[in-house]
């Protein structure tokens, strides 16, 4: 038996899923910052429990095809600005200020950057060329860049710089600094994204580099056959050595949307909204006509890039954010606690309010069940932290506080998709992530959205998502006023490119589809190749309940509904409803580690693939 394993790794959790055939197994773990292997190894740990009844991890490993991974470490590198030195060395003077034009723009370029320029002169003999190549070079390291990027103005000058610095700086020297040339690195029309996407690069390569290969190594002591495959933000997935640290910036929101594009295409949905309410981030992004929107040239804090990206928004509202006043006002976000301290009723030392504490006061969520029962929450510091940030600087009581954070929240939380909702047509919010199902309907109902469908792998439907990827690589070459000859031997350069790289992944490129496209962009003809090697993807139960019945309650929960209301409210457990199972709110729905909040006036229906399906009927 082979098996696909799909991890996504967040700011908080790490999310595990382990696909073989139709059957999925999945968990979660708290997320390591210090060192990201350790919860990579502890999160496939825990699954080979409940696969085999006990720790098994050696069987799980062997009897696993391969790996795909997705982690925020790239993105939370480049929001904290913890990455090396990067200097930039050009002949082209006009470049610094081209590539700083806007307030984003020119503070990432002095965040990253500064004043580690090198201007080469624009004419000279290829050996005065080469002597202030050099002479930039030990300039700029003893400056402190780590990393150089090389942006000349043109392909051959690129080379005469290359040559130089293969000559005088060979690799094999310890402390050589690594040189980035950035018309090997991207093919674009536009020379500031192409440079640009250099830039961010180097900046990541590091970062992203270190944990990768230590995770591999760790998988070495194994002695796993089969590559760590990364996945990417373009959807695909490619092996460690084949990949670049720029594909991996917000991967982890791609696999979201192609979980989305499943959900529409199996429930027949034409226009829908995902919301991934993680800790910290809730990542916004949409399926129309069952198609993922994506930028083909993606954009990233602000700087245009040469790859593409979905196209995906982070709101710095999520399970995690920090609930404060200011001014006399609720504020949410954008800081959030993280995975540590974490919410205050963790238990870890957490001083800061959160939306996970309010739902714990409210009665939302059951402090014995929460993560399945694998974390303890504790209401009296969640109690003691609301009192004293909130309630008591606004003057309320604790219960009025309670129901005015809540409130904010899903203000916050409708802000962020309010915009997207069809004025034409029926939209429907796909709510995950942990903190997704608790808070979506009544941020839907505040952003005039009827319909909210809930996976049962909500908690995990990043993960989940990247069961829809392949092993890819893409080429593009300008092929602007080629003749057919021309034309005929870039097909044939392109393609042999492929052959070497699906071979290095494993394949001969005869096991792979390969897709040819001609591309207009900006007065330039493109042709683009992606070579495809495919691997299952799972299906989603599109068979509709033979009859109606109503859900089976497990108990009730006493749930807040006003500073001065306390009601009743009936728990559905998700796994226990047979297809078909409908109730009226005000309802919880407790499914595999996570908690849906059913407002009143809405209903539920779980449907032939166990998902929860949600209408507001006021």
């Amino acid at each position: 038996m082979e098996r696909l394993i799909n991890i996504d790794n967040g700011g908080t959790l790490t999310d595990i899923v382990v696909a073989s055939g139709t059957d999925f197994t999945f968990t979660k773990t708290l997320t390591t910052p210090v060192d990201l292997s350790q919860c990579l190894f502890d999160a496939m740990t825990k699954v080979s429990t409940q696969l085999y009844g006990q720790t098994n991890l050696a069987d799980l490993l062997h009897s696993t095809r391969h790996i795909r991974y997705s982690s925020t470490q790239g993105t939370n590198a480049l929001v904290q600005r913890k990455g090396p030195l990067i200097g930039l060395i050009t002949d082209d003077p006009t470049l610094p200020d081209s590539l700083a034009t806007s307030k984003e723009t020119a503070g990432l370029f002095n965040d990253l950057i500064g004043a580690r320029i090198g201007i080469i002169a624009a004419d000279g003999t290829p050996e005065e060329l080469s002597r202030q190549f050099v002479a930039d070079i030990n300039r700029l390291t003893t400056a402190g860049a780590e990393r150089l990027v090389v942006a000349a103005s043109s392909a051959q000058r690129e080379q005469l710089f290359k040559r130089t610095m293969l000559k005088n700086f060979p690799r094999h020297l310890l402390g050589s600094v690594p040189i980035l040339f950035s018309r090997e690195f991207a093919s674009d029309t536009s020379r500031d994204r192409q440079v640009w996407s250099g830039i961010l690069n180097s900046f990541l390569h590091p970062t992203v580099e270190r944990f990768l290969y230590s995770a591999e190594h760790r998988l070495r002591a194994y002695k796993v056959k089969n590559p760590l495959l990364i996945y990417r933000n373009d959807g695909a997935s490619s092996r460690v050595a084949k990949s670049v640290a720029l594909k991996t910036y917000s991967s982890g929101p791609r696999g979201g949307l192609e979980g989305t594009r499943a959900l529409a295409e199996a429930y027949g949905l034409d226009n829908v909204l995902m919301i991934d309410v993680g800790g910290t981030t809730t990542d916004v992004g949409g399926v129309a006509n069952k198609a993922i929107a994506v930028d083909r040239r993606g954009s990233i804090q602000g700087v245009d890039i040469s790859y593409e990206m979905s196209d995906v928004r982070s709101t710095g509202v999520g399970g995690s954010s920090i609930i404060a006043v200011h001014d006399g006002e609720i504020t949410v976000g954008p800081e959030s606690v993280g995975a540590a301290p974490g919410p205050a009723c963790f238990g870890f030392g957490g001083t800061q309010a959160t939306i996970t504490d309010v739902n714990l006061l409210l009665g939302i969520l059951d402090p014995a069940t929460y993560l399945n029962g694998e974390m303890a929450l504790d209401a009296e510091r969640s109690r003691a932290v609301i009192t004293k940030t909130v309630a008591d600087p606004l003057g309320i009581s604790l219960d009025e506080a309670l129901i005015r954070m809540e409130h904010s929240y899903s203000g916050h939380l409708a802000q962020a998709f309010a915009d997207l909702v069809s004025p034409t047509g029926e939209t429907t919010v796909a709510a995950f992530g942990g903190g997704g199902p608790m808070s979506a309907c009544s941020a839907a109902r505040l952003a005039g959205v009827h319909h909210v469908l809930v996976p049962r792998l909500a908690a995990v439907f990043s993960a989940y998502g990247i069961s829809f990827s392949d092993i890819a690589q893409s080429y593009e070459t300008n092929v602007t006023g080629f003749s057919a000859e021309e034309l005929t031997a870039t097909r044939q350069s392109m393609q042999a490119d492929a052959g070497r790289d699906m071979f290095q992944e494993g394949h001969d490129l005869s096991e792979c589809e390969l897709e040819w496209s001609t591309i207009i962009e900006d007065g330039e003809e493109i042709l683009a190749l992606k070579a495809i090697f495919r691997l299952p993807h799972p299906t989603i139960d599109t068979g509709l309940p033979s009859a109606a019945s109503p859900a089976v309650a497990t108990g009730t929960r006493q749930v807040r509904s006003s500073a001065t209301r306390v009601d009743s409210v009936s728990v559905y457990e998700l796994d226990g409803q047979v297809p078909g199972a409908t109730a009226a709110g005000p309802a919880i729905v407790e499914g595999p580690f996570f908690t849906a909040r059913v407002p009143l006036g809405w209903t539920l229906t779980v449907s032939a693939a166990g998902d929860l399906q949600l209408a507001d009927t006021l």
